[in-house]
């Protein structure tokens, strides 16, 4: 989207969750740099100057936080530490460049309110339980983000995602929709958590991608926290089931307990479910895309990528 809009793009990224292949081979205004983030920004001159900064980098998915808990503590924190002390000095003319710092839905905790506001307190489990480690971190990342914001250095929006999702998307760390389009195109059983009541509401990357641009570009919204999806839930039981029937497949569903699939003393909450007064009177914020068609096209988009790959 930036690109369309004739803006000039560094994107930095060491393609730990996404491909190469998702960004143009060559393109007059894009400047691609393969690296862990703190890496590239030290190698970065002292001249770069930056209009906008969308900081989207993180460890992501709940396998991953579970099965490598350090890593992801470590790459949340240092790496927003490092990409806010870079953004004081490289926007225009020396200055703070304007950051959107992505958040997630999980600084909620396990607050029993729904839906969640963005005032609302938040609620962890013990430190005990490593699944509340991500929270945790992300919660100190928008801490962070809103104090360089502060105190005049860097103008900041956070923004908190809601499970978003659309074509590219894989699901190895977790993610379960393109785990779910995954599996139901090889016929293979969908499995569903728990007892598959848990809800969750999903919004479209399509839908999202421009409302991040719209918030970073207002003056007005720097400085706050919003939440980002959709609000319209769905039980992952009912999730799977609409997987089924979009991708026509013969998968059965199985219902995996979650000591089975996380180990012992896993936790889950029963509903997250965004708030979304606070962006709809700033941007007038109203995603389109349903979640059918979202589905419809994740698995058309996988489907082509294997042939493809095959070719």
């Amino acid at each position: 989207m930036l690109l369309k809009r004739s803006d000039r793009v560094t994107v930095i990224d060491n393609l730990s969750t996404g491909r190469r292949s998702n960004l143009p081979d060559e393109h007059p205004h894009l400047r691609f740099i393969e690296a862990d983030l703190a890496d590239a920004l030290d190698a970065l001159g002292s001249g770069e100057r930056f209009d906008q900064i969308y900081h989207l980098a993180a460890a992501v998915g709940v396998r991953l936080v579970m099965d490598q808990t350090v890593r992801s503590i470590e790459t949340n924190v240092e790496q927003t530490a490092a990409l806010l002390r870079f953004a004081r000095t490289h926007g225009p003319d020396g200055a703070g460049a304007p950051t959107l710092l992505a958040s997630s839905s999980e600084v909620y905790g396990k607050s029993d309110r729904c839906p969640f506001r963005e005032d609302d307190d938040a609620i962890y489990g013990p430190t005990t339980v490593s699944r509340w480690s991500y929270a945790l971190g992300k919660a100190i990342d928008e801490h962070l983000a809103l104090a360089h914001h502060a105190d005049g250095s860097v103008p900041c929006v956070v923004v908190r995602l809601f499970n978003t999702i659309g074509p590219r998307q894989i699901g190895n760390y977790g993610m379960v929709v393109p785990r779910f389009v995954q599996r139901a195109m090889g016929g293979q059983d969908l499995e569903v958590h728990g007892d598959g009541s848990q809800t969750r509401c999903f919004c479209d990357v399509r839908d999202v991608v421009p409302a991040l641009t719209s918030l970073l570009d207002s003056a007005d919204c720097h400085g706050r926290v919003f939440n980002l999806g959709s609000d319209r839930e769905i039980s992952i039981r009912d999730l799977a089931e609409t997987v089924i029937r979009v991708t026509e497949s013969s998968s059965a569903i199985r219902l995996v307990p979650y000591d089975e699939a996380y180990g012992s003393g896993f936790e889950d909450l029963a509903r997250r479910v965004p708030d979304l007064s606070r962006i709809r009177e700033a941007i007038a914020f109203n995603p389109k895309i349903t979640l059918a068609q979202t589905i419809a096209d994740i698995a058309r988009e996988m489907h082509d990528h294997h042939a493809e790959a095959q070719a």
